[in-house]
């Protein structure tokens, strides 16, 4: 099969999503099987337990989105925790911010990181040399149950959809250790699914957060290589919850370095709820 070009597939309820390209390695890591392909559409692509994680050409929508909303507003030296986020994205677009002084990123599976740098060298980038950033191969519901309150200003939930190894990430009793290891204006940012593909677990998240926090805002944008494309990120904050600052210098700078995320794009993100989304969280048979 290696060399070889053949089509790949994500398949989901009766559907699926494929990308044909030549196989690079397939390997079974302790948690999952990893697969990497180089496809001509959207470049080199990895796939985690049959489920499209990443490719070079569409990586941005999602780490733009998932990181900007948060960042944009922080006007201090911040120390970030990152679960998840093994390819390097969400670190990359992190450390952008000069006001980043240290990032946490916890990942289980070390060998994500390892092919992420080996063949996905793009999506981390320099991030991997960046002396703000620390690695630690460890579980992140683990990572945040032995953290000291009011740690984090900002933690980023860089998740895969639920699985055996990640089920508890979606859970409330973690998302309220979460909020407790949050300083007290601090932002939790997840990616939250898709409404359309996983509709029961987006609405979950979502209720869960608007449960244990004051405040959380959704925005939707599109990922074109996941089931259906739309897909979704949630932020949440006990105290504050201002997502950008329009004349904020910093902001401007990097706005113009992304390729997908500016304030304009965010600002109409946030107003995209689909209405059975909103009628669903606004029903009488919240649990």
């Amino acid at each position: 099969m290696k060399d070889i070009p053949t089509w790949i597939d994500e398949y989901h309820k009766g559907s699926r999503f494929g990308l044909n390209g030549k196989v690079l390695l397939k390997k079974n890591s302790k948690y999952q099987e990893i697969l990497i392909i180089e496809t001509d559409c959207y470049g080199k692509a990895l796939m985690l337990d049959g489920c499209w994680m990443t490719s070079l050409r569409d990586e941005k929508y999602y780490h733009e989105c998932l990181v900007h909303p948060a960042l944009s507003s922080i006007d201090k030296k911040s120390h970030i925790l990152i679960i998840g986020g093994g390819d390097g994205g969400t670190a990359r677009e992190c450390l952008k911010y000069s006001q980043v002084a240290k990032i946490d990123l916890v990942e289980i599976d070390e060998e994500v990181i390892n092919v992420s740098k080996t063949f996905l060298q793009e999506i981390g980038s320099e991030a991997w040399n960046d002396k703000r950033l620390s690695i630690h191969i460890d579980d992140g519901v683990k990572w945040v149950e032995k953290t000291n309150d009011n740690f984090y200003d900002v933690i980023f939930i860089d998740c895969s959809d639920p699985s055996e190894f990640s089920n508890l990430l979606f859970t409330d009793s973690f998302y309220r250790e979460c909020k407790r290891i949050l300083t007290k204006k601090g932002i939790l940012a997840t990616q939250s699914e898709s409404p359309e593909s996983f509709k029961d677990i987006h609405i979950h998240i979502l209720k869960s957060l608007n449960k244990i926090f004051k405040l959380s805002k959704t925005m939707y944008s599109f990922v074109p290589i996941y089931p259906s494309g739309i897909w979704s990120w949630t932020f949440a904050s006990e105290e504050e919850l201002n997502l950008s600052k329009l004349y904020y210098k910093e902001v401007m700078r990097i706005e113009k370095d992304c390729d997908v995320w500016n304030l304009n794009f965010q600002n109409a993100a946030f107003q995209m709820m689909p209405n059975k989304i909103v009628k669903e969280l606004n029903s009488k048979n919240d649990q």
